[in-house]
């Protein structure tokens, strides 16, 4: 099992990594690249003068991009350490995984990591105004984990009792609510802060989705074999 796990980890993982690491080049550093010029001073949102939408931002840098896709890649392994192991839990019961079944799987994680925490606490543009990030990182860990549990209750729970249960743990840490700065202040303008948050999520689909599908996939070909 150890085995399964660790080969079809490695090559989901990696598979999608790469693909998450790629697109983020493409659609969500350039925005990354943008809000730094406003956090640095270099541009001025709120003034007389108009600043532009389309300015010239850093080139290519092989060493940075490189190491962006590498530690996408490594993030998604761990991802789909995880994720192989809840598949094989949910195979001992019954539960047959496939490439297809695979993207709900996907989606499942992408509602856990990404959306669920989302709601409440959305991705951040440097220069943004934001709470201690200790409370941040304790919350983001447990609506993730609160998200997860919901998740395998709503796909293999037997009554309403689990179902009560699953909406309770989506809804709960919400209800108590992110930690929030006491001011509200940056630089960086709302249109860039829309366009990035929309891409993050945009993004973090497709890779969970990829992951799904690679993950069962290559575990379904390590069981077969």
């Amino acid at each position: 099992m150890l085995s399964k796990l660790l080969t079809s980890a490695l090559f989901a993982g990696a598979a999608a990594g790469l693909i998450a690491g790629l697109l983020q080049l493409l659609f969500v550093q350039p925005v990354l690249l943008h809000a730094e010029l406003y956090e640095s001073g270099e541009l001025v949102h709120f003034g007389s003068i108009a600043s532009s939408a389309h300015p010239d931002l850093p080139g290519f840098d092989a060493v940075r991009d490189l190491l962006s896709i590498v530690f996408s890649m490594l993030t998604y392994t761990g991802y789909a350490m995880m994720l192989v192991a809840l598949m094989l839990i949910a195979e001992e019961r019954g539960a047959h995984v496939t490439a297809r079944t695979g993207i709900i799987w996907g989606i499942a994680g992408f509602v856990a990591a990404h959306f669920a925490p989302g709601f409440s606490l959305a991705p951040e543009l440097p220069g943004s105004a934001a709470a201690d990030i200790g409370a941040r990182q304790v919350w983001w860990f447990a609506t993730v984990i609160s998200a997860g549990i919901a998740m395998w209750l709503l796909a293999f729970g037997r009554n309403w009792a689990m179902l009560g249960s699953a909406v309770i743990l989506l809804a709960a840490p919400h209800v108590i609510g992110a930690p929030m700065p006491d001011t509200l202040t940056g630089p960086v303008p709302t249109e860039i802060a829309s366009q990035f948050t929309s891409r993050a999520y945009g993004i973090g689909m497709v890779a969970w989705v990829m992951l799904g599908c690679f993950a069962a996939y290559f575990l379904d070909k390590e069981q077969r074999r």
